[in-house]
């Protein structure tokens, strides 16, 4: 049974909508059965993927997104941001951007970014006069900074798969984050200047002393997270944990956290890093016969013969995985193409970390589109909207997002400056 029907297997049962970790086990635990493999391997090799350290984050910075989201922090973020944006035209677009890249430092997921904020970043925009279109699509546009800012759960997992430093991911990705919140802030200017009755309205005094005031306390989430790896204090697992505690104790202190809440918390993360460990398990058998049938290196030799040169390699790959993310879960995308298309891009001359970067930023263009478009569908559930409609409004924000990962593409200089500066 060759690598080849292992693949059809899997398209064929993502097809008929099984679920994403049963899909890739099913063909794997065929071809280890047809090729007279041991079932011990077999577990033993999915095992292999899930132990370890590195990986121990992915739950943790779960831990800290959910908590985030039932403490009330994005609601401080909101006012804070709406404090600083809200008096200029179309402010509540910048706003929405605002409060992504100031939840991205404590969330890493752009589904728990868009549960949280796009519920209440779109019934705002829609009551002040913005069309629901844009409001919807904006929300879920901006979610994206979560998975690509620091801490991010796909870095986690890219930097496991790659063996690369996850430290030196997170620097790198804080630049393309930024370059996303830009591009966007971009389009919202665009847009506002056509809609004149959007006019802001300055704060009151007090009101900008309470809001600073109300945020002081979740603006030191990113100075303990970043500010401790990136400093080398700790590593991004203790990091996790550090940052857990911390958000644990803001939400006692705002008097978030009753018995009912703690357990809502410990069930959806729970729930979701379980999720998690049964793809990347699945993934790692996965990559085991990809590796045994020498998949990657049949792909180097084809590429280089079709090319010699990394723009156009790099070019094919961000086509095909924007693809890929179109029907793939971003965690089980990374953990199957990364051990494929890494091997080639080193023979092509790309920088592990600045290829890390490019696979991420296109995996989560691929949360905005159907037919799977998880941000889609988890906005639309959020704000009782149909998935069409959202998608509809997200169309427009597609462009500066592929712009921002073009410019990312061609000048690696931007990605990797950060981490080379910091000496990772």
């Amino acid at each position: 049974m060759s690598a080849t029907l292992v693949v059809c297997g899997i398209l064929l049962l993502l097809v008929l909508r099984v679920p994403i970790a049963f899909a890739i086990l099913g063909p794997c635990i065929a071809y280890m059965a047809l090729t007279d493999q041991s079932t011990g391997l077999s577990l033993r090799t999915a095992a292999q993927e899930i132990d370890s350290f590195p990986l121990l984050a992915v739950p943790l910075f779960i831990l800290v997104g959910v908590t985030a989201n039932h403490t009330g922090i994005a609601d401080r973020i909101f006012a804070f941001a709406q404090v600083l944006f809200g008096r200029v035209r179309a402010g509540l677009g910048y706003v929405n951007i605002g409060v992504s890249v100031g939840f991205s430092w404590m969330s890493g997921s752009a589904l728990a970014d868009v549960a949280g904020v796009g519920k209440m970043t779109v019934p705002a925009m829609t009551s002040r006069g913005y069309s629901r279109r844009f409001s919807l699509g904006l929300s879920a546009a901006s979610s994206l900074i979560g998975p690509v800012m620091p801490p991010s759960i796909p870095a986690i997992v890219y930097a496991s798969v790659a063996a690369v430093s996850t430290a030196a991911l997170f620097a790198a990705a804080v630049v393309p984050a930024l370059l996303i919140a830009a591009g966007l802030a971009v389009a919202v200017f665009i847009w506002g200047r056509r809609q004149p009755h959007l006019a802001g309205r300055r704060p009151e005094p007090g009101e900008v002393r309470g809001a600073v005031l109300r945020v002081i306390g979740p603006l030191g989430a990113p100075v303990i997270l970043l500010g401790g790896i990136l400093s080398g204090l700790f590593t991004p697992t203790e990091a996790a944990a550090v940052g857990a505690a911390y958000v644990f104790f803001l939400g006692f202190c705002y008097r978030e956290l009753g018995l009912k809440a703690l357990w809502r918390i410990a069930v959806e993360t729970a729930t979701t890093a379980a999720s998690i460990a049964i793809i990347l398990a699945a993934s790692g058998l996965l990559g085991w016969i990809l590796a045994r049938e020498q998949v990657p290196q049949a792909l180097a030799t084809f590429l280089l013969g079709f090319t010699d040169s990394p723009v156009v390699f790099l070019l094919l790959v961000n086509v095909a995985l924007i693809l890929i993310g179109t029907v793939l879960e971003p965690v089980a995308a990374l953990v199957i193409t990364v051990p494929v298309l890494l091997p080639v891009a080193v023979q092509f001359g790309v920088d592990p970390v600045h290829f890390g970067v490019i696979t991420i930023v296109n995996l989560m263009i691929g949360l905005l589109t159907p037919p799977i478009g998880g941000v889609l569908f988890v906005l639309g559930s959020a704000t009782r909207t149909p998935m069409q409609e959202v998608f509809r409004g997200t169309a427009p924000f597609l462009l500066p997002l592929i712009a921002v990962l073009a410019l990312l593409t061609a000048a690696p200089d931007l990605v990797l400056f950060l981490p080379g500066y910091l000496g990772l």
